[in-house]
């Protein structure tokens, strides 16, 4: 029998709506805009946009956003691909001829094109009831009037600080009185405030083509970058057709390249084969087989995976249940294997919210990894996504002008008869597809409470820079049923501790058939589920 989680906090259960955000005052911000009206997809870019004001580690309006929305006029999913291109005047060839052999992290070359704003604009135009400018009054008036650091905002600025001293915009909006805030100290960002109001007066146009996209040109092409007005007047978000499998009879979707949601797919296709007893959850064994199936499928991301606009993804062999069983028979049982694939890190926010309609919004954004390039242009963080490209022309991820990197961003649902069932998703980096792997686990395999989905202890891999092997990160739950094991199998581990970030921030919304609402949210964040 599975062992139940005391959960910190209980499932919230509503049925008029739901909202479930990394920061409690973005969920407020949602809830209010459906309690007074408004649809999911209006709530979910209302709670995006002040999480682009108390987050500023994790998101910005300077990053890109991804959606994945249940139309119930239309009885069907749609995704949004709201990521953006790497500048025309960029080139691989370029950045070695300046000694890089990798992208860098900060500075103005991973600088891609910011594509959130547009998607926030695109969704609100075919789904939305609100204007733009209604829902970014509460980002607004948190910028102008301030809002109290949290614990975790605190800690991100005081280590970016070396980063934020470097440019004066970064200093004034992140260092008030020349020094890292304080947890719980009031933080204002006017610059920010200017560029939310010109968006709210002007829309997108004012951060692609007016004052904002100058301001952007501006502090890249002096810091040596490539972006020019008219990449930024070029970009436009869009619409894809979601990916789907199934595990166990439950329909999981996924967004397509270049997006690793076929990964996630394809990871759960491998495990599906794998008998799972009652008694399993933690166990050595299934993680060791969870493990070894991660390697292989992140192999064929490497493998494959980037803009399907400039190479051919074999989606349709990488989500085959007979690829699967192939990948899955090369698996030994009684010993780790050495993995290939590269890692990155990544600072996200994931939110998801279900109005009384039915409609489910299932959203990430991202600045990539934290306070992403470091610059700061109009008050906006300018994300780092293009450091995802590589400097190698034979790979599908290869850096070429007006191209999309490869994103680990992957917003889930799984649906079931035809509907909803699970909204969900998590940050986490390349680690997101093992996270929707252990959500998908514990709630169809285990019958966990959605609360004790998100909380229950959770495991990820990475090779840290140097060493030929993954590391397998483990919560304490965990590492006392199965350090010892997966040690003996060959796995390097290293036990973390309880609530790690690096666990990722989960949140995810339960739709039930009599229509009641259960929400979760990762005390490992900051957030909360509410509803009403």
């Amino acid at each position: 029998m599975v062992r139940k989680v005391v959960t910190g906090r209980p499932t919230t259960r509503a049925t008029e709506g739901m909202v479930a955000t990394p920061h409690y005052l973005a969920t407020l911000a949602g809830l209010r805009v459906l309690q007074d009206g408004g649809n999911a997809v209006d709530a979910a870019v209302a709670a995006n946009a002040v999480l682009t004001v108390v987050y500023p580690h994790m998101c910005s309006l300077g990053g890109d956003a991804f959606f994945l929305i249940w139309e119930p006029r239309e009885q069907r999913l749609v995704g949004l691909n709201g990521s953006g291109r790497a500048p025309q005047g960029i080139s691989l060839a370029a950045l070695r001829d300046r000694g890089f052999r990798e992208v860098p992290a900060k500075g103005p070359w991973g600088v891609t094109v910011p594509g959130a704003v547009d998607a926030w604009a695109t969704v609100l135009a075919r789904y939305g009831t609100r204007d733009l400018a209604a829902l970014l009054e509460s980002a607004l008036r948190y910028a102008e009037e301030g809002f109290p650091v949290s614990p975790l905002l605190a800690r991100a600025i005081a280590a970016e600080e070396e980063i934020f001293r470097r440019q004066e915009a970064a200093t004034r909006q992140f260092l008030p009185g020349g020094r890292p805030p304080r947890s719980g100290q009031l933080l204002r960002q006017p610059d920010l405030a200017a560029s939310l109001r010109l968006i709210a007066e002007h829309g997108p146009e004012a951060f692609y083509r007016g004052p904002i996209a100058e301001a952007i040109v501006a502090v890249l092409r002096s810091a040596g970058g490539a972006m020019t007005l008219d990449d930024l007047a070029a970009h436009r978000s869009e619409w894809v057709e979601p990916l789907r499998s199934t595990y166990r009879g439950v329909e999981v979707i996924e967004l397509p390249p270049n997006t690793q949601g076929v990964t996630a797919l394809q990871l759960l296709n491998i495990v599906e084969g794998f008998p799972i007893g009652a008694d399993e959850w933690g166990s050595p064994r299934l993680l060791h087989l969870m493990l070894e199936a991660k390697k292989l499928a992140f192999a064929d991301r490497d493998r494959y995976l980037g803009d399907p606009a400039f190479v051919d993804v074999p989606v349709a062999r990488l989500l085959s249940k007979a690829y699967a069983a192939e990948l899955r028979s090369r698996i030994d049982p009684d010993r780790a294997s050495v993995p290939p694939p590269p890692q990155w890190d990544s600072d996200t926010i994931y939110l998801c919210v279900v109005d009384r309609d039915g409609r489910a919004v299932s959203l990430i954004q991202s600045i990539y990894q934290s306070f992403g390039s470091g610059l700061v242009a109009a008050g906006i963080v300018l994300h780092n996504r293009g450091a995802c490209f590589v400097l190698d022309e034979e790979s599908p991820n290869a850096l070429m002008p007006g191209k999309r990197p490869l994103h680990t961003l992957i917003p889930g649902m799984m649906v079931r008869d035809g509907r909803p069932w699970v909204v969900f998703g998590t940050m986490g980096g390349h680690s997101q597809p093992v996270i929707h792997l252990q959500l998908v686990n514990g709630l169809v395999d285990f019958g966990f409470e959605p609360q004790e989905a998100i909380e229950v202890a959770r495991w990820v891999s990475r090779r840290e820079p140097g060493e030929a092997g993954e590391t397998i990160y483990l919560e304490p739950e965990l590492a006392e049923r199965a350090a010892g094991e997966l040690a003996r199998l060959g796995h390097r581990v290293e036990i973390v501790e309880r609530w790690s970030s690096l666990m990722g921030h989960a949140h995810l919304i339960m739709i039930g058939d009599d229509g009641v609402l259960s929400g979760a949210s990762d005390p490992r964040a900051e957030g909360y589920a509410l509803g009403w």
